[in-house]
């Protein structure tokens, strides 16, 4: 590690970051990525501090552009602790308040340097009125759209590799100075800003992480401690016990005709028993064809679940303002198509209001 340069252990960190991304976090295989992914980041950090890369009396002006991509290291690690397994409360609480402070961290960073604008930040105040919420979370969409643009734009300006499917720590990854590459030949304004449109992008981010971290936090406090286990004795089992114990000696039935301990009726006979048992599950018999899974896939495929809703939906906007956003793309290609379809819809909502007055369907019943 030691024979590492901060740009390729930063590299490297990231890498193994991108990897833990999509793996289940309940696996073993999984936590120890993550755990050498936050040795490597926790090494990045006291690097960067060690050569004072950041002074809090500098100015955005005087920074290196370089140097700017190493603001975002807070922020990788939070997003590596969130992948750590936890399992009891407590354990969980803690590592949310640790992650809580470094993207609080990385947000007092970009505000200290005046990298985001006021306006970005009245993103992280939502409203009380769910309208004014939602057209908040509509214009914040918006804004991390148009930064992922931009920033595709000056990587194709900078004839960087795009791949078809990037996580934001391969971004972060694609955006890091390369040691083959002379440091003249990259044009400082390019990767100023290039740097400055993805601290921007992460600090949205981080902002509505924020959010979810606060809720959870909420409810973590707030819940009532769990119940102490006690196992039981052999007492409170003999204790509730409904049957008494099975004598197996004694007559079968009392006088009066009740059964005194459990029977069964068969013959007695060797052959006769193995007879009834080459019986069991025989070809008159119905057994299952498919599992339980294979059955819910089929019925989730005929459409017989709803899916959707919820405070995840809410957050998203629907068709007809997904295609306004897209039709609002100028200048490329799927701009025109999207508005083009937003076109052809409502020429066919004014051609149905036309033909149908208002109200024509609600008869009440009344034919």
């Amino acid at each position: 590690m030691a024979d590492l340069s901060l740009s390729q252990l930063y590299h490297r960190a990231l890498g193994d970051a991108a990897k833990a991304y999509d793996l289940p976090v309940i696996e073993d295989s999984t936590q120890e990525v993550v755990q050498a992914c936050l040795t490597d980041l926790k090494t990045v950090q006291q690097r960067v501090s060690a050569l004072a890369l950041f002074s809090s009396n500098e100015t955005l002006e005087d920074m290196t552009p370089t140097y700017l991509i190493y603001l975002t290291v807070p922020y990788v690690i939070a997003e590596v602790q969130g992948r750590v397994r936890t399992v009891e409360r407590d354990e969980r609480l803690a590592s949310l308040i640790e992650t809580e402070n470094l993207y609080q961290h990385y947000v007092a960073s970009l505000e200290q340097y005046g990298i985001v604008s006021e306006d970005v930040k009245l993103f992280s105040e939502l409203p009380v009125n769910p309208a004014s919420r939602r057209e908040l979370k509509i214009k914040q969409y918006k804004h991390e759209k148009e930064l992922r643009e931009r920033i595709k734009t000056v990587r194709k300006r900078r004839q960087q590799r795009i791949a078809e499917t990037e996580n934001d720590f391969s971004l972060i990854q694609a955006l890091l100075p390369s040691a083959s590459t002379d440091q003249d030949e990259e044009d400082e304004d390019a990767v100023r800003e290039s740097n400055l449109l993805l601290l921007r992008l992460l600090y949205g981010l981080a902002q509505a992480q924020l959010k979810n971290i606060a809720d959870e936090l909420v409810l973590l406090r707030t819940a009532p401690p769990p119940m102490p286990y006690f196992p039981p004795s052999d007492n409170e089992n003999q204790h509730w016990r409904l049957d008494g114990p099975v004598q197996q000696q004694g007559p079968l039935l009392s006088p009066s005709g009740q059964p005194l301990r459990p029977f069964t009726i068969l013959p007695s006979g060797a052959t006769d028993r193995a007879r009834l048992q080459s019986q069991v599950f025989g070809p008159g018999h119905n057994l299952p064809s498919m599992s339980i899974d294979e059955y819910l896939e089929i019925e989730r495929q005929r459409g017989k679940f709803i899916s959707g809703g919820g405070p995840a939906s809410e957050a998203e906007p629907t068709s007809s303002e997904q295609l306004a956003l897209d039709a609002e793309m100028d200048g490329t290609r799927e701009g025109d198509e999207k508005e083009e379809q937003k076109r052809q819809k409502d020429e066919r909502w004014a051609q149905y209001t036309d033909s149908h007055a208002k109200g024509e369907g609600n008869t009440m019943n009344r034919g």
